[in-house]
């Protein structure tokens, strides 16, 4: 192993070129043999990459990040902070995982989509565009977040449900089941959408609204809608 001094962007530190895929990582890193990093990829700071993961492209994976299994992050993907992520995860594009968030599954994060803070990204989802999931929110299942869209707070989205467009998902809401949340549409407070309905437009649904069924809204509810 050749040792050299490397800027990963906050001046040089010590580090070396993996032996499997000649990227750089920093001496205070670990990453195991097994683990592939491209010749362009860069793993620094505390990180401990391991297992069959691959990182490729642009890819940068920092601070106390936790990378494990089959994960892949490439492209110009980032994961920091005190990131976990593990299963066949796939991080992409410009995409972003960082803070406390944990991804792990068959999770596709691409375009410039964010997940952080205390987040939780789990199943076969996947996160596109520029949408975020952030705060102490919960995405699992089957579930596609795209464009804009924003899940945060303590919000839970699960089942085949589908949140896009510049959506908003937040507080103890819950979108489940088949539900679509889209356009400007706001889901939030303890409201629950579920089963086939649909939320679009400029629709407002708030409160202990219960909205299901194969319902459509485009305005304000606050009660029951089945």
């Amino acid at each position: 192993m050749t040792i050299y001094m490397f800027d990963f962007g906050n001046g040089p530190v010590a580090a070396h070129k993996h032996s499997n895929g000649d990227g750089w990582v920093a001496d205070t890193a670990s990453v195991d043999d097994d683990t592939y990093v491209g010749r362009n990829a860069m793993v620094y700071g505390n990180a401990w990459v391991s297992g069959n993961a691959t990182v490729s492209g642009y890819a940068q994976v920092s601070g106390d990040v936790k990378i494990s299994e089959n994960v892949l992050v490439c492209g110009d993907a980032k994961v920091s902070g005190n990131a976990q992520v593990s299963g066949d995860a796939v991080i992409y594009g410009n995409a972003w995982v960082t803070g406390y968030a944990q991804v792990t599954g068959d999770v596709m994060i691409s375009g410039t989509a964010k997940v952080s803070e205390k987040a939780e990204v789990t199943g076969d989802v996947m996160i596109s565009g520029n949408a975020e999931v952030s705060g102490d929110a919960k995405v699992f299942g089957d579930v596609k977040v795209s464009g804009t869209a924003i899940v945060f707070g303590h919000a839970k989205v699960f089942g085949d449900a589908k949140v896009f467009g510049d959506a908003i998902v937040f507080g103890h809401a819950k979108v489940s089941e088949n539900a679509k949340v889209y356009g400007d549409a706001k889901v939030y407070g303890n409201a629950l959408v579920y089963g086939d309905a649909w939320v679009y437009g400029d629709a407002w649904v708030s409160g202990d609204a219960k909205v299901f069924g194969d319902v459509k809204i485009y305005g304000t509810v606050n009660g029951e809608v089945k």
